[in-house]
C-alpha cells in the first residue's frame, strides 16, 4: 500500500484533529503517501483532495474541531454515490481509507468495504454511543465542558435556591447525561433509555427541598421524555420550594480543546487504524477496548445498539438521594 486517505465525518468531536495527525504521521513513517478528504463524503463525491505532509498536521494536535472539516451527504447514502466515491478514490490512487466519526460516517465507512475497498473505522461521537468501543474520541472532552458548566451553574442555583434544568447533547443515548449527573451531583437525571414521568420529576425536588438542600440540579438529555420545556412549564406550576430555571448547553458542548485523555485515545486510535491497513485488516473499526486497542468489524459496530450500563443508571439513582 503506497497511498491512503483519511476523511472526518459527522458531528464534529474535540479529539479528531490529534486522530488526523496520528494518521498522518504514522503513514509517513512507513513511507506511504496521505491525502486528506475536505467536508467528509461531500467532498469525496467532489474529488476535494489535498495532499498532507508532516508539517500540514503540525500543531493541530491540541485544537477542537477539525482541520478537514465535515459535513454530511445524501446522495452517498445510495448505491449509485457510493460508486461514484469509489470512482474518485481509484482516480486519486488511494488504496485505503480512514474515516473518522460516528454510527452514520462509520455505515459509510461499511458501505465502501462492501464494494471491496480497503477501510478502517475510527469512532468519533461525544455521544459515546459506538458498539465496540469502550469511549469514542471527544467523549472525555465533552464531559469535561458539561461538569465545568455544571458547577458554575450550581453556584448561581445555592445563591438563589434554585432548580437548574441543564440540558447536554444525547438524542438517542443518555451517555453524557448519566455520566456528567453523577459527576456533577445532580438530584435527578433524565435519559432517552428510560422516560421519567413529571410528577417523579416534582417529587424528587421536593424531596430534596425537604432534605434541606439549597439548590437542586436535573441533567437531561436531549433525546430524554418528557422534553425540558415541558419538564420546566411543569414544575412552574407546582410548588416544590425552589425556582426553576433552563439552561441548554448545545452545541457548546462539541468544541474545545480536546483533553489529554482524548489527545492520546484518538493518536492512538490513529496509529493503529494505518496499522490495519497495512497488515490487509480491513472493514473494521479500531476501538479502546479494556486498556488496549481492538477492532471490531464494521458491520457490528454499525449493527449493534450500545446503551447507557445499568450500573451508571443505578448509581445515578442512587448517589441523588
Amino acid at each position: 500500500m503506497r497511498t491512503i486517505a483519511v476523511m472526518t465525518s459527522g458531528g464534529d468531536a474535540p479529539g479528531m484533529n490529534p486522530a488526523i495527525r496520528a494518521v498522518v504521521r504514522a503513514a509517513t513513517a512507513h513511507g506511504i503517501e496521505v491525502y486528506g478528504i475536505r467536508q467528509a463524503f461531500s467532498g469525496l463525491l467532489a474529488g476535494d483532495f489535498e495532499r498532507m505532509t508532516n508539517r500540514d498536521v503540525s500543531g493541530i494536535i491540541g485544537r477542537g474541531g477539525t482541520i478537514l472539516q465535515t459535513a454530511r451527504n445524501a446522495e452517498f447514502r445510495t448505491l449509485q454515490g457510493q460508486k461514484r466515491g469509489l470512482r474518485r478514490l481509484n482516480e486519486h490512487g488511494i488504496e485505503g481509507l480512514v474515516v473518522i466519526g460516528g454510527d452514520g460516517s462509520l455505515r459509510g465507512a461499511h458501505s465502501l468495504h462492501e464494494l471491496g475497498f480497503p477501510v478502517v473505522g475510527v469512532p468519533g461521537s461525544i455521544d459515546n454511543d459506538i458498539y465496540g468501543t469502550d469511549m469514542s474520541i471527544g467523549v472525555d472532552t465533552a464531559l469535561n465542558t458539561i461538569i465545568d458548566a455544571l458547577d458554575k451553574l450550581r453556584d448561581t442555583a445555592s445563591s438563589h435556591e434554585r432548580c437548574f434544568l441543564i440540558e447536554v447533547m444525547g438524542r438517542n443515548c443518555g451517555y453524557l447525561a448519566t455520566i456528567s449527573g453523577i459527576l456533577g451531583g445532580a438530584e435527578f437525571v433524565m435519559i432517552p433509555e428510560r422516560p421519567f414521568t413529571l410528577q417523579e420529576v416534582a417529587e424528587a425536588l421536593e424531596n430534596a427541598y425537604m432534605r434541606g438542600k439549597n439548590h437542586a440540579i436535573g441533567v437531561i438529555a436531549e433525546g430524554a421524555t418528557p422534553r425540558i420545556h415541558e419538564v420546566a412549564a411543569f414544575l412552574e406550576g407546582h410548588e416544590t420550594g425552589f425556582e426553576v430555571r433552563m439552561t441548554v448547553l448545545g452545541h457548546v458542548v462539541r468544541g474545545g480543546d480536546p483533553s489529554a485523555f482524548d489527545r492520546l485515545l484518538a493518536t492512538r486510535l490513529g496509529v493503529h487504524a494505518v496499522e490495519c491497513l497495512l497488515g490487509g485488516e480491513t472493514g473494521v473499526m479500531v476501538g479502546l477496548q479494556g486498556r488496549d486497542i481492538g477492532t471490531v468489524s464494521l458491520a457490528d459496530a454499525t449493527d449493534k445498539d450500545k446503551n447507557v450500563s445499568t450500573e451508571y443508571i443505578q448509581m445515578a439513582d442512587m448517589l441523588a438521594r
